[in-house]
């Protein structure tokens, strides 16, 4: 038996994820539907599956790297190996090896629901309906839209469920039929000698369904790579980075099951004079020195529009910031942040002459600054 990770092309550690996005992959590139009368594509899939099937299943991938451990699977192997009869040479003294003893009915319980049944083969081995997988794309939006809320049209290339065949990827006006070679149950026994361990069928691959005419336009595969247009709706206050779910947009589900979601992450282009700091915006504003030192009022934009009267206290130094309550961005949950204004205390690089001797005339009549600090 060949190594499950290996036919997944994934490390032993491979995180569940890791394993779906693997199987899907793989399982596209070898569909039997894609390939028809392909005997080679139809044995990868089996075997892709086959790997899925236990590796996709916690308790089953347990006891898949159980048995692995005592050497039970792969080349070389003193439990299984390939034979034009099956699985051929099991000697159950292999097992008495370090701290866990097996005997045969044992390793017959353990592979009977490893591989989808009891030892018997009397279970069922129809693969679950899965969950599509979550989609991402990104969107860029303007500041000024980031604080009033705007509605994009979002493109999005993606597999889809058919059109023509609702998923089932039976020709349209017809319906899948029940396999006939494991009427139904999605595996088929296979006898070892001392027990019959189930595998999946190799006629509907573990569907439990055959489709007797697949449907023209997705090849049968019940899926077909589409780009979708959604509107979405960009909340007023958004910061950049924020991911806005929408429920049942993402890939479509696999044997029937539901989509999975998608996620638009925002983009927020940076402005020219103001800078988001979360819930509150910075403005960043020059001031002369005697407006700086005598005080003023001067007029200012604020984020949302339109601009209002700021009271500059005498004496203000370079650096100071000055705070407007609710002029900063909207709050997603109501409210709004703060404004905060920075000044700047411009000193002109070049004076008049006129000008020079009032700065002179000024400065004998001021403290020295640094008096106390250098002294």
């Amino acid at each position: 038996m060949s190594d499950f990770y290996q036919t997944l092309g994934v490390p032993k550690n491979a995180s569940q994820d890791e394993i779906k996005k693997a199987f899907r992959k793989l399982a596209r590139d070898y569909h039997p539907d894609r390939h028809p009368g392909d005997k080679a594509a139809e044995e990868k899939f089996k075997e892709v599956s086959e790997a899925y099937e236990t590796l996709s299943d916690t308790e089953k991938r347990k006891q898949y790297d159980e048995l692995s451990r005592l050497g039970a699977f792969g080349p070389g192997a003193g439990g299984f190996r390939p034979g034009a009869g099956g699985y051929q040479g099991f000697d159950p003294r292999m097992f008495g090896q370090g701290n866990t003893q097996f005997d045969m009915g044992d390793l017959g319980d353990i592979l009977g629901s490893l591989f989808g049944g009891a030892a018997g083969g009397g279970g069922r081995g129809r693969r679950r309906a899965e969950r599509g997988d979550d989609l991402q794309v990104d969107v860029t939006v303007s500041f000024d839209d980031s604080l009033h809320g705007v509605t994009v049209r979002v493109p999005v290339d993606k597999p889809d469920t058919c059109v023509a065949c609702h998923g089932t990827g039976a020709k349209p006006g017809t319906t899948p039929k029940v396999c006939p070679e494991c009427q139904g149950r999605g595996s088929v026994s296979r006898n070892l000698g001392g027990f019959a361990m189930p595998q999946t069928c190799p006629r509907c691959h573990g569907n439990g369904t055959i489709v007797e005419e697949g449907c023209p336009a997705c090849g049968g595969t019940g899926v077909q790579h589409a780009t979708k247009r959604y509107a979405v709706k960009i909340p007023a206050g958004v910061k950049d980075g924020s991911k806005i779910r929408i429920k049942g947009k993402g890939e479509a589900g696999l044997r029937g099951g539901p989509s999975g979601d998608l996620f638009v992450r925002v983009h927020v282009e940076p402005d020219d004079l103001f800078e988001r700091r979360g819930d509150n915006v910075v403005l960043e504003v020059p001031v002369t020195i005697s407006e700086a030192a005598l005080g003023t009022s001067i007029r200012i934009p604020t984020p949302g529009g339109g601009h209002v009267s700021l009271k500059v206290p005498a004496g203000s130094q370079d650096g100071r910031t000055l705070r407007l309550r609710g002029k900063g961005a909207p709050r997603l949950k109501g409210g709004q942040g703060d404004l905060h204004v920075k000044l700047h205390v411009h000193v002109p690089d070049k004076l008049t002459k006129e000008q020079k001797q009032l700065f002179e005339k000024l400065g004998t009549t001021l403290p020295d600054p640094r008096a106390t600090v250098l002294s």
